[in-house]
Formats: C-alpha cells, structure tokens, sequence
C-alpha cells in the first residue's frame, strides 16, 4: 500500500509523545513493504492531494491543516489518528462536566464523521471523543508504539535496583501541573526528584531510577506515554482519574510482563491501519 501520514510536526522537529509514536508507526509500516510519504500539514495543498489521489491518508495532529486541503481529503480515503481533542475548539473537555462540550465548541465534525476511523489512543480516549462526537467510527488502540531499542532500555532499567524517592516529571506545560506533583510529595515528605533531559533515553534512565512517578495532569491524558514508560520500568504511579493508561485492562502488569504487551501494539496497530483500507 501507499501511505501519506499529515503531522503538524515530526520527531526530527519536536520531541513529544505524539511525534514519537508517528515516526515509529512509519518505520514499522515501511518495513511491512508500504510505502510511506510525511508531510508537515501546513504543506499540504490541493495540487498535494490530486498529485497523490491514489494514495491513502493517515492524519495525527493536524491543527495547521488548511480548510481547503480537509474539504479535499473528504474525497480521498483516510483516517484521523488522533492524539488529543482537536474536535473541540480548545481542545481541553476537562473545561467542561462530563467532558461533554456544548455543540457550539465542537469544530471539524464533518472531517471526523467523513474518516474511514478515528483511532484513540485509549478507551478512556474513545469514550470521551464518542461522547461528543456520537459516532460509529471511532476505536480505541488500547495503547501506543515504542520502538524495539526503547523498549530494550527499558526493561534493563527495570531490572536495576530503584532509589526509595519519587520521579516527577518537570515540564513548563501548565496542564502537567508539576506544582501539584512537587507539593504532593512535600506535603507526604517524601523524597522527590524533578526529571527532564532532552535526550529521550536520558530522560527514561532518569524517570526509571526512582521506584515511583507521581503525575497529576489537569486535562485528560488520553494515554499518557509517560505513565506506561514508568510501569514498563517497573515503577509504581501515583496518579488521578485523567490518565487513560490507567482504564487499560494490561495497567496492573508493569516491568517486563508490560513490555511483552506493549512490544505487540507494534504488530497490532501497523494491521488496524491496514484493515481500515483494504
């Protein structure tokens, strides 16, 4: 098969979850034989998709889309691999009770409605955006992709010996809400160590080395990479209701029984993608 995947960014452009987990579904379905051409959204026009008609879409993150090029890929075979919330105007459901927007904060509802799918990252995930979307065409993944070298680190590290202290995750997003974190463990005295480092895998020996991760986001995680990547170290979290991870059936296995799991997601969601265009 012929793949587009659209993003707003890629791995090579910004470091996050949604990026990572994107290069990692091109690579795998670049090794199943397809074909696999990325384009930064705001670079895809018209001319684009009439010069690549017979090709199929993937669409992460696609904020700087334009409205021309969505009106375009209604005629064209896709699905939305959505990350987040980009229904709602803000893109936050946790402004509202129940997650349920008004109808007047929903946007792009005939390009989610005219998708072949829309793959959630959860079935917290799924219920939320079917909540407000109300429709058919929607399905939880139950998960993320991780490539092999990751996933190896990662289960070296959760064979080392732990430090009896708390990971928290420093971040200077407003919504990862460290403050709440820090003064968790201030006000339970509990040791705390704040981890960052823009190497990725320096970033996981870091958050892997202290025997547990405490993290209360303000909006819905619809996974929480973060949260899986402390389980699959063999660490315990410490987390409210809004991680998605945590409504997965496989959350109570951690370390190398979690990894064993998650190393299938990357057969599992390559063959979903597949499905949903044949």
């Amino acid at each position: 098969m012929k793949f587009v995947l659209i993003a707003d960014f890629f791995a090579n452009q910004i470091l996050g979850g949604g990026e990572i987990n994107n290069e990692e579904l091109i690579s795998i379905l670049k090794e199943m034989g397809h074909e696999v051409k990325p384009i930064n959204s705001r670079f895809v026009s018209l001319n684009f998709l009439e010069e690549h008609k017979d090709y199929n879409f993937i669409v992460a993150n696609f904020v700087q889309l334009s409205s021309a090029a969505k009106s375009g890929l209604l005629e064209k075979k896709y699905i939305i691999y959505e990350h987040d919330h980009k229904y709602l105007r803000d893109r936050n459901p946790a402004l509202f009770e129940n997650f349920l927007a008004p109808k007047e904060s929903i946007i792009n509802y005939e390009f989610y409605k005219d998708a072949k799918a829309i793959f959630c990252q959860s079935s917290f995930h799924k219920s939320i955006v079917k909540r407000n979307l109300n429709l058919e065409n929607i399905t939880s993944l139950g998960g993320n992709l991780w490539s092999e070298e990751s996933l190896r680190l990662m289960k070296e590290i959760s064979e080392k010996d732990k430090k009896k202290s708390c990971s928290i995750m420093r971040s200077d997003i407003g919504h990862k809400n460290t403050a709440a974190a820090t003064k968790f463990c201030q006000a339970k005295k509990l040791d705390y160590e704040l981890v960052e480092d823009k190497n990725y895998h320096n970033f996981l020996r870091k958050l892997g080395s202290n025997e547990k991760f405490v993290f209360f986001p303000k909006t819905p995680e619809t996974l929480s990479r973060v949260v899986v990547e402390a389980r699959m170290m063999g660490c315990s979290t410490i987390t409210n209701n809004l991680i998605g991870a945590t409504k997965e059936p496989w959350f109570e296995c951690k370390g190398a029984e979690l990894i064993k799991i998650i190393r299938k997601k990357r057969e599992e969601i390559p063959q979903m993608v597949e499905r949903e265009f044949r």
